[in-house]
């Protein structure tokens, strides 16, 4: 079974920059073209190009695929990815992980196993979100024994209050990061803004990684999963984040269904570099 140390430890780096691959919409999606040979391309493309530009690892995500289904993707949403994630792992030497919109773990942890993929992010892994899905419910029971009965050497990675939604009850932030981590068994965690390439409140990131010292989680790590940029990332180290999910920032123009830019890459991967240098 994977554990936090195992997360860790499949990056060669100590604050990891993670690269986001948003697929065009798959076949079965509304906005699909038609040709899959051309998604299969555009995710190889990207992929190299966050790789030729220095990040530590790679997301794969359905990310053309809105309006997503809940939480159980149709099959061919699963063999689709599992095709382009199997040659992604093939093409790229950095750790790659699957994250399947809206909130399908069971398929991710699927893929992940498949194409030899190093972990999987779940977007509501405890607790209730809402979400313009509607409510959208963690599975954590199901997915920490299916990663068993599979026997996939994959890691979970969690977000807290998940962007795109909002959490049901009044649990804080430290609360739900601690659930997260001592009842979901989740091997990372992810605090995020209110939507796609939205700034993250720091704020909330120093919150989660204290709340996870005090209880001697500190091998446990947390990223940052949104609006991070090469001038906010030194800011999100210094906010004790131990890595940072980038997609928006590096694509051409920072449109987030733009090409991945390897300048754009490059320049992040140069800032985070410095800032982990200065602290050392």
């Amino acid at each position: 079974m994977a554990t936090a140390t195992a997360l860790s430890e499949r990056f060669d780096a100590d604050r990891p920059v993670i690269g986001m691959v948003h697929l065009p919409p798959l076949p079965g999606a509304p906005a699909f073209d038609g040709d899959r040979r051309a998604v299969r391309t555009r995710a190889l493309e990207d992929a190299t190009r966050l790789e030729a530009g220095g990040v530590d690892g790679i997301v794969l995500e359905n990310f053309g695929d809105a309006p997503f289904h809940p939480d159980d993707v149709p099959k061919h949403v699963v063999a689709e990815m599992t095709a382009v994630a199997t040659a992604l792992t093939d093409a790229v030497d950095v750790p790659v992980g699957i994250n399947v919109l809206r909130n399908d773990a069971r398929a991710a942890l699927s893929i992940a196993a498949a194409a030899d993929a190093a972990f999987v992010r779940v977007n509501v892994h405890v607790g209730t979100a809402a979400t313009d899905q509607g409510l959208v419910e963690g599975r954590a029971h199901e997915t920490l024994r299916l990663r068993d009965r599979i026997g996939a050497d994959v890691a979970i990675l969690a977000d807290v209050h998940v962007k795109h939604a909002t959490p049901m009850g009044q649990r804080d932030i430290e609360r739900t990061a601690l659930e997260t981590v001592e009842r979901g068994a989740a091997d990372g965690v992810i605090v995020s803004g209110a939507g796609t390439g939205v700034e993250t409140s720091l704020a909330d990131v120093e919150r989660v990684a204290d709340a996870l010292a005090e209880r001697d989680h500190d091998r446990v790590p947390v990223f940052v999963g949104s609006g991070v940029t090469s001038e906010t990332v030194t800011e999100c180290f210094d906010a004790d984040a131990d890595g940072v999910i980038v997609g928006t920032a590096l694509k051409r123009g920072g449109e987030t269904t733009a090409p991945v830019s390897r300048e754009r890459v490059e320049a992040l991967v140069a800032a985070a570099r410095d800032a982990t240098t200065s602290d050392d």
